[in-house]
């Protein structure tokens, strides 16, 4: 047989065959290379950490330690500080702060307390921590504790003001006041304001709307008022405001006018102090309200042996408006001056029939004004604190 030669269109042929078959070897090759490996470590087993700024045994805690406790490598799951034995009585409150725990309120003195930690660390195991320790004793000469006005579910006027008053002197204003809140519905623009190192009042801008609910929290326990004293109790109290009493007396014109919820209700001829004793010009608040009292000129200053000296028993219908003695009260004896001429040592008197129905009328906290007199409100002679402008007042306030 014989061989023929290869023709242009095989030789072309066989080319294209052999090159397809290296791209296919060398694909298969580049496929086939050796990848990276990711290796993921293994998670590591750490336990929790527990910790407080408390030592357990420690004694003479200072009252006004905010007790903390923390938890690392987990999470602190709950923690339980109280005093004396009962895990369920006297519990001191606190809250969670992430990985933490911070007490939200301070220490009582001469107190033994527990605090129970317990936390999960990144192992998934939990543990827990304990620690007993006491504060230090105090005396009550180094405790200051707050009175409060108005009284617990007592209804007051809308010029009643929040009157807190320390038996001992805070010396650290401001951080007490960053710890005396008012809440109220409706909420109200308000100051509070110090008149000395022992009493401080708060008032809102305007008249308390009636009908408000008013809530006192102070947050005073424990905490330092300066020069080793320290607050001796907190305080929560809540009040409301009745309906809007405000009255004018018009001393040149002898005449009381009542105003109830802005509309006038009565107009009373009435008696003011007389040339010598004259009545206070300014915004006066009632104090206090007595159906019955013995008013001695002696609890003013007055000598016994002074001619202006009185002392009269059983007065009706009073109701007190300065320090100094100032009531609105039923003046029987001077019924024939009311309403023509200024007889009283200072007192505004009315016939019993009207300050019966004034007195009726009336609460603690209401407001009276006295207009065209020439003697001026003293400062601090009552509560005053509505016979400040409201920046006035505010620019008392220790912030």
């Amino acid at each position: 047989m014989v061989s023929l030669p290869l023709t242009y269109a095989v030789l072309v042929k066989m080319r294209l065959t052999l090159a397809l078959c290296l791209s296919a070897v060398l694909g298969i090759s580049a496929c086939s290379s050796i990848q990276d490996t990711v290796v993921t470590p293994a998670k590591t087993s750490v336990p929790v950490e527990l910790a407080a700024n408390v030592v357990d045994k420690a004694k003479g805690v200072g009252v006004d330690t905010v007790v903390t406790a923390k938890a690392t490598h987990g999470e602190l799951t709950a923690a339980t500080l109280y005093a004396g034995t009962d895990p369920a009585k006297n519990v001191v409150k606190g809250r969670v702060t992430g990985a933490g725990w911070v007490a939200s309120q301070l220490l009582e003195p001469g107190q033994t307390y527990h605090l129970e930690v317990k936390g999960r660390g990144e192992d998934g195991k939990s543990s827990a921590m304990t620690r007993t320790f006491s504060t230090e004793q105090l005396t009550l000469a180094q405790q200051t504790y707050p009175s409060v006005a108005p009284l617990e579910g007592e209804t007051v006027g809308v010029g009643m003001p929040v009157i807190v008053t320390f038996d001992l002197p805070v010396k650290n204003r401001a951080l007490y006041e960053r710890k005396m809140r008012v809440e109220s519905t409706p909420a109200v623009e308000g100051s509070w304001s110090w008149l000395s190192d022992r009493e401080v009042h708060f008032r809102p801008k305007t008249y308390w709307p009636a009908g408000t609910k008013v809530k006192i929290v102070l947050s005073v326990n424990g905490l330092p008022a300066g020069d080793g004293i320290y607050g001796q109790q907190d305080q929560v109290v809540s009040f409301d405001i009745g309906r809007s009493v405000v009255s004018t007396v018009d001393v040149a014109a002898r005449q009381l006018i009542v105003s109830i919820n802005g509309k006038v209700a009565r107009k009373i001829p009435v008696t003011t102090g007389d040339n010598s004793h004259r009545s206070r010009e300014g915004t006066k608040v009632i104090m206090e309200k007595f159906s019955s009292i013995d008013m001695d000129a002696a609890t003013t200053g007055v000598d016994s042996e002074d001619p202006g000296y009185y002392n009269i028993k059983d007065v009706r219908w009073a109701m007190r408006l300065t320090n100094s003695g100032e009531f609105l009260h039923a003046a029987p004896w001077s019924v024939g001056s009311q309403g023509v001429a200024n007889v009283s040592h200072g007192c505004t008197g009315m016939s019993t029939a009207n300050a019966q129905w004034f007195f009726s009328q009336s609460k603690r906290g209401d407001v009276v004004r006295f207009v065209n007199s020439p003697r001026q409100l003293e400062q601090g002679n009552g509560w005053t604190d509505w016979d400040l402008t409201y920046t006035a007042f505010a620019q008392r306030s220790a912030l």
